[in-house]
């Protein structure tokens, strides 16, 4: 609940000429006033409480004040929030002013990635069933999807197992097993590598495909060492929600 009403501020105050650490301060504000832990901040470094990515910016992009918002832009915002020492994990992508019709489309198929992706997790099946669906509809896009990222469980811990590839594959990861009920999953960050993947504790899970308009190869910036590109400058968008599992198939978490 913390989390939602973060990002639906966020949402009320994003726009043209907003710079993405004043997006930050209101993660920090907010994220104080309900007696939680923004679990970006400090981990492995990382200098700020959310990440903002802009644009060709797949993941992990940096706050700061000189960074503003422009008309046209496309932004995911990323939080992950601590409550009595447990996590949840969610992101949206805004669309800053008059953007493009091809940074809309890419938007809203990156969404039905996720929403598809999200349905096709049932108890007892395959994890990789969620990659297949994702990358079918990337391919009817002519899109592609990121691979270099994956997703993860999340509840106690910042990152959990499983670690979920978002894009189709055959390669078994650990072994012929298949989702159980608890397992939660954050839809939009949970990428697949397996084929199907046994999760047996009741922490949440996350399911984020990331989506690019161009090649699904990336770079990370040296500058900063956290900042991950596409490496031919295209779009990238993401969606995020956590996940469980259910015995009738899955309830979201952050919606």
């Amino acid at each position: 609940k913390v989390s939602i009403n973060i990002l639906d501020e966020i949402e009320k105050m994003i726009g043209v000429g907003v710079s993405t650490g004043e997006i930050d301060d209101l993660v920090v504000k907010i994220t104080k006033e309900a007696g939680g832990v923004a679990a970006d901040l400090g981990y492995e470094g990382f200098p700020k409480s959310c990440c903002t990515s802009i644009n060709d910016v797949i993941c992990h992009g940096i706050p700061n004040y000189n960074e503003k918002l422009k008309d046209g832009d496309i932004v995911n915002v990323d939080i992950t929030t601590i409550i009595n020492g447990y996590y949840s994990d969610m992101s949206r992508m805004f669309m800053i002013g008059n953007v493009s019709d091809e940074a809309r489309k890419l938007c809203e198929v990156t969404k039905e990635c996720m929403l598809e992706g999200i349905k096709s997790v049932k108890p007892y099946t395959p994890v990789g069933n969620i990659g297949n669906v994702i990358n079918d509809i990337a391919d009817k896009n002519g899109y592609s999807v990121v691979r270099a990222l994956c997703g993860h469980g999340v509840g106690l811990k910042f990152h959990n197992d499983p670690m979920v590839n978002h894009f189709r594959t055959n390669r078994k990861t650990l072994g012929n097993s298949a989702l159980k009920t608890g397992a939660i999953t954050s839809e939009t960050e949970i990428q697949i590598t397996g084929v199907a993947y046994t999760y047996t504790d009741s922490s949440p899970k996350t399911i984020y495909p990331m989506i690019n308009a161009g090649s699904y190869d990336c770079t990370i910036d040296e500058d900063d060492g956290w900042t991950v590109r596409t490496i031919d400058g295209s779009l990238s968008a993401q969606w995020e929600h956590t996940v469980v599992v259910t015995e009738d198939g899955i309830e979201i978490l952050t919606l």
